[in-house]
């Protein structure tokens, strides 16, 4: 089934890139492996997703000890607390959720402690939602002027999740900003800063995403099916 899922939301991916005048290539699949076990999570490997997204410092740490993500990247597209950030730097490929100044401190420090360089999105708060963090559209471009200061990490682009959508296309205001925000930035040519990964886009909406640009959606019910909470 996890197979088929993937197979069914590639082809729509291509169609929603084609639509849109673009290479289908330039879009990133990100398994969003949040409640499924390490079974489940190399089904998803096996059946062509480019990339996992974990959302719990407790489930990757079991599943890295499992082997869960082997032959794929793993990212961490959860909040991280900033006293868990030595358990996610240098761990993951990517962490995908740097959502305020002190996180993105914690990382620098962390990373130059291990003696490496930790790549990161920024999380934008695109809808200015009081139940999400992350920094807002103002916010992002002197974030991402400031970067040559953090010389242990390494800005690759963005990340957001807009409000729920009620309708097809509700957040398309919301991706097209974004889209904007980081044209705005990878004109400037900061230091240490590039504009080339957009993750945004999830089960409901990346359709609407990708036709807005982005370059990785993050897909979990569309995959494994619905999680069960009450667990």
């Amino acid at each position: 089934m996890i197979a088929e899922n993937i197979a069914f939301i590639r082809a729509r991916m291509e169609e929603a890139a084609r639509k849109a005048g673009r290479d289908p290539k330039e879009i990133l699949l990100c398994a969003a492996t949040k409640m499924n076990d390490a079974d489940r999570v190399r089904e998803a490997i096996a059946a062509g997703v480019d990339c996992c997204g974990e959302n719990r410092v407790q489930e990757l740490t079991e599943k890295l000890a499992d082997h869960a993500y082997d032959g794929k990247p793993v990212h961490f597209i959860g909040h991280l607390q900033t006293n868990k950030v030595r358990q996610v730097v240098g761990k993951v490929d990517l962490i995908q959720s740097v959502d305020r100044p002190e996180l993105l401190a914690c990382i620098e420090k962390e990373a130059a402690k291990q003696g490496i360089v930790q790549d990161i999105l920024l999380e934008i708060n695109i809808g200015g939602e009081e139940s999400k963090s992350g920094f807002s559209p103002d916010q992002v471009p002197g974030i991402a002027a400031s970067m040559e200061s953090y010389p242990h990490c390494r800005l690759r682009g963005l990340m957001a999740i807009p409000p729920i959508s009620k309708n097809p296309g509700d957040n398309c205001r919301f991706f097209t900003e974004i889209q904007r925000i980081s044209v705005d930035i990878r004109t400037k040519k900061y230091n240490n800063s590039s504009m080339e990964i957009l993750s945004m886009g999830m089960t409901d909406d990346f359709e609407d995403a990708i036709a807005c640009g982005s370059t990785m959606i993050r897909v979990g019910t569309a995959i494994f099916g619905a999680r069960n909470y009450t667990k």
